[in-house]
């Protein structure tokens, strides 16, 4: 299932328009693409991961951002997604939570009225398989403690999202595996969840494979034996296509380019403007 993927790119010239495109010319399981020199736009439909996408295009020197995700089928006669069916949620940094060195971004988007797609990148994990669930509390103010139970609207055990039927959490979506260097990338297509019951609950990463509640003790039905919580982030609506025309953040004056080499808060955030103030950049490229 392809989607539309937006990303503000910092395009100078007709140079960077042809470097862009030939790249993503090259790559198997890339649609379509329309690149937009005068807004500094990438329009991608695909159904790769989107960090996947993202690594091509800053491959050819230039710098892009994620500026909005979303399905064709909700964009209105000027091709701007009428709908909020985009949400995102941050693992670790200065917004999320974790337990070491996990970290990761992870989006979710309504495709359709009866899938939700999972697209996410997780690193600093143990090579191998990790449980990932949507729980019912969008609270970490006591880390991955405070998340609750995992989210559920069908009145169900612990289960594996491959069944058919609806016997497992709303919130079970199985496992992601990392790769050798602790990385996984992941695009999950998911017919339980929807965007609009998830924003302001929270996903989280467990330390263990999931056994989609099919062990021989209690906990297994529960959450799978899936075991530590190592990093969990609230899910926050996003924006979907064209939706997002933000280039500098309107209270601190923090361009997109630099916004994520910038904490989200806190005295390294006030740092790095009073530096931009005095004309030093506290950013390496």
């Amino acid at each position: 299932m392809s989607l539309l993927i937006e990303f503000a790119v910092k395009m100078t010239c007709n140079n960077c328009v042809e470097a862009i495109s030939s790249k993503l010319k090259s790559i198997d399981g890339i649609d379509h693409f329309e690149i937009d020199l005068d807004k500094g736009t990438v329009l991608v439909e695909t159904e790769l991961p989107s960090s996947f996408v993202h690594e091509q295009i800053e491959s050819t020197g230039r710098l892009a951002v994620i500026n909005g995700y979303g399905s064709k089928l909700n964009r209105n006669a000027e091709g701007v997604s009428n709908v909020n069916t985009a949400a995102v949620a941050i693992l670790g940094g200065s917004v999320g939570f974790t337990t070491g060195s996990v970290k990761g971004v992870i989006r979710f988007i309504q495709a359709d009225s009866k899938i939700c797609v999972i697209d996410g990148t997780v690193d600093g994990l143990t090579p191998g398989l990790h449980g990932i669930h949507v729980h019912e509390c969008g609270d970490i103010s006591q880390g991955c403690d405070s998340v609750g139970k995992h989210f559920d609207l069908n009145n169900s055990t612990h289960g594996n999202p491959a069944n058919s039927s609806d016997k497992r959490h709303t919130g079970d979506l199985g496992n992601i595996e990392a790769d050798e260097d602790g990385r996984s990338t992941f695009r999950i297509k998911d017919h339980c969840l929807k965007v609009n019951d998830i924003i302001g609950r929270s996903i989280v990463v467990t330390q263990n494979e999931d056994d989609f509640g099919e062990g021989h003790n209690e906990q297994s039905k529960i959450d799978g034996n899936s075991g530590k919580r190592l990093a969990c982030g609230i899910i926050s609506r996003a924006a979907g296509v064209f939706q997002n025309t933000k280039k500098i953040c309107a209270c601190d004056g923090v361009t997109i380019w630099d916004e994520r080499n910038v904490p989200a808060a806190g005295s390294a955030r006030k740092e790095y403007i009073d530096k931009q103030a005095q004309g030093e950049s506290c950013c390496t490229r």
